[in-house]
């Protein structure tokens, strides 16, 4: 099972990778756990100062912009 997180503080980009993030793994039929991580002090763990951020399996993926979600099962795979 892949980890997914999504480091923001809510805004709508954030809520729109996460959307698009949940559409892809359901396209591609996989089988995630995706966490949406609000906390700034938690964010800054990962090394970025930027958000939305998607992290897939502990590894930064994308950083301040919301892939699509073709973009996103690239990402995924």
């Amino acid at each position: 099972m892949k980890k997914i997180q999504i480091l923001g503080t809510g805004c709508p980009k954030c809520m729109k990778l996460a959307e698009n993030t949940e559409l892809a793994a359901r396209q591609l039929g996989i089988e995630c756990d995706i966490e949406k991580i609000t906390d700034i002090n938690e964010i800054i763990h990962f090394g970025v100062m930027t958000t939305p951020t998607l992290v897939v399996d502990g590894q930064v993926k994308a950083v301040g912009k919301v892939p699509t979600t073709e973009q996103i099962k690239q990402l995924l795979v």
